[in-house]
């Protein structure tokens, strides 16, 4: 099984992107992050920002063979999105909140801190069953150390992965520095593996991205998973890298 995590960039390079998806038709799983879906009107401050306000209707039209699962954490037009070849049996799907709660409105709020939310399906590979894990985590214009929000919301994170069955992967932009507490207590308390540190991943950044901290994207899994090949794409889609797992 072939899965991708992309941070969509909310579809700036939506052009670039939908040959990136054409072009790795053999992958099993997507999972996106900063999707927007018939969002005109809705998002006054960043779709000014040449965002792709029908992203998710565009990537549906190009993604033919693949059933999508959309779980927005900002009202109904701005969130993750799964897609998964139709051959491919889908048990389960939905999402938990693991920051504020469903519905939560941050107008009164500094940007960016919306309400966050855990999406996963629930399939199988060669059998056996597995959960995967779609995450998008806390932005709070401050960087990416540790605060008590970030804490609290691994703690969730946890506690959620803690109640599945059989193997999981948790993959996606959890907007955290490697160093932190928010980031490393979840290997260790789900006695996973954290593939970008195992693999030695020095950046999860493209050239869009001129910030120093060239960290955001993160890949966990079960230690019952065998994992093929793990690698960071150089495809300058978005100002996140595609993370590609193979398992």
């Amino acid at each position: 099984m072939k899965i991708i995590s992309i941070n969509a960039y909310g579809g700036k390079r939506t052009e670039l992107l939908l040959q990136f998806l054409k072009q790795h038709g053999d992958v099993d799983i997507f999972c996106f992050q900063e999707v927007y879906d018939n969002a005109q009107g809705k998002d006054m401050v960043w779709g000014v920002l040449g965002s792709n306000l029908n992203f998710l209707g565009d990537v549906k039209k190009a993604l033919l063979n693949y059933n999508s699962y959309y779980r927005p954490h900002l009202e109904d037009w701005w969130g993750l999105a799964i897609f998964i070849k139709k051959e491919i049996p889908v048990f389960e799907e939905g999402e938990n909140f693991v920051h504020k709660f469903k519905g939560h409105d941050p107008e009164m709020e500094p940007l960016g801190h919306t309400a966050k939310n855990l999406q996963y399906i629930k399939t199988e590979n060669n059998g056996k069953p597995i959960t995967i894990l779609n995450f998008h985590g806390l932005w709070n214009g401050n960087g990416k150390s540790d605060t008590e929000d970030r804490i609290n919301q691994s703690k969730k994170i946890i506690e959620f992965v803690k109640t599945i069955k059989g193997d999981f992967a948790l993959l996606g932009d959890f907007n955290l520095s490697p160093d932190t507490e928010s980031l490393q207590m979840i290997g260790r308390e789900l006695g996973c593996r954290e593939l970008i540190k195992e693999y030695g991943i020095t950046s999860t950044r493209t050239s869009l991205y001129t910030k120093p901290n060239k960290f955001a994207d993160y890949v966990f899994v079960s230690n019952g998973i065998d994992v093929i090949d793990f690698k960071v794409l150089p495809d300058e889609i978005s100002d996140h890298t595609p993370l590609l797992l193979e398992i």
